[in-house]
């Protein structure tokens, strides 16, 4: 498999990632147990894309100077429809993060920390996930039509509007399954995930809400990581597209968790988005769609699918008033 990934790109690559973990920890242990205002979690939105953004470009010079300026477009390209597609369908990630909240009174200052160990599990995980999807694309190419298929199925399910129906936190396999396994507090501790009783450790609510965040994530990188492949092969480009939207994905919670509401056709943006992506996958032998086009579809959809949302909360709060 072409990769433009070498050990050293890697390790940059990381050593980045966990400078801004670092910044992201600091941040959070200097607030611990304040609310997060909008203000300032648009303020970091901003920060987390400008670094996106600004390792996008450092890629850029980099690639054009070891591997000619057409590799390098192709790359950038490659991965900011990546980080582009990775960012929206993140977006699910919050609305079910958000519903979690809700199910389990989950108070704001609290869900701070959550998300702190929710965004470091997922880098774990899908870290993992993706060089065994690499592993597997490289290995048996016929995948990717298996990944396109299911792309094309997600696509329709979000644009049916069956997908929001499907989640009910109760009904989540995993949930039923700790709480019968194990010694589970009937009540918050503060902001522990285990507590000591009577000689016995039982963990408390926070616990499970903690393995349903990273639950969710995984369920969703079933969605996400395929259609990235769809985009490219590259597992370095992959990668950092990836790692690089979710490293937002907190800051990106709380400026959302607002708005979710008005959010009515991101949904079938986002089906429209993995249909786009899944048919791609599936013509990959019969015709070969250059970068640009994805690109485009992408931003085209997310804009209108943004405007059309703005309109429809805009009707709406002016016929309730």
């Amino acid at each position: 498999m072409e990769t433009i990934g070498s050990l050293w790109l890697y390790l940059a690559f990381f050593g980045l990632v966990t400078v801004m973990l670092i910044i992201d920890f600091l941040g959070f242990k200097n607030n611990q147990g304040q609310e997060v205002k909008v203000k300032t979690a648009a303020y970091w939105s901003i920060a987390w894309v400008s670094v996106a953004t600004l390792f996008g470009g450092g890629l850029w010079l980099y690639l054009q100077q070891t591997a000619g300026v057409a590799v390098a477009n192709t790359k950038v390209m490659e991965y900011f429809a990546g980080y582009l597609l990775e960012k929206s369908l993140a977006v699910d990630n919050v609305f079910v993060w958000l519903m979690i909240f809700a199910a389990f009174a989950i108070p704001p200052a609290l869900q701070r920390k959550l998300l702190l160990y929710g965004v470091l599990g997922a880098i774990v995980l899908r870290t993992i996930f993706i060089f065994i999807g690499a592993w597997f694309v490289q290995e048996f190419s016929w995948v990717l039509y298996i990944f396109g298929a299911f792309l094309v199925y997600t696509g329709f399910k979000f644009l049916k509007g069956q997908e929001e129906e499907d989640t009910n936190i109760e009904d989540m396999a995993i949930l039923k399954w700790l709480r019968k396994h194990m010694r589970i507090t009937p009540q918050m501790h503060e902001d522990k995930f285990f507590v000591r009783q009577n000689g016995m450790l039982w963990a408390t609510p926070l616990f499970l809400v903690l393995i349903l965040v990273e639950a969710s994530d995984v369920i969703f990188a079933v969605d996400s990581i395929p259609a990235i492949f769809a985009v490219t092969t590259d597992p370095f480009i992959v990668l950092t597209a990836n790692l690089m939207a979710i490293l937002g994905l907190r800051a990106m919670f709380f400026l959302l968790s607002g708005a979710a509401s008005k959010m009515h056709y991101l949904p079938y943006g986002l089906g429209l988005i993995l249909v786009f992506i899944g048919f791609k996958m599936l013509m990959l032998d019969v015709f070969h769609m250059p970068i640009w086009i994805s690109l485009g579809f992408i931003v085209i959809t997310l804009a209108i699918t943004a405007w059309l949302s703005i309109r429809h909360s805009k009707k709406y709060n002016e016929t309730t008033l």
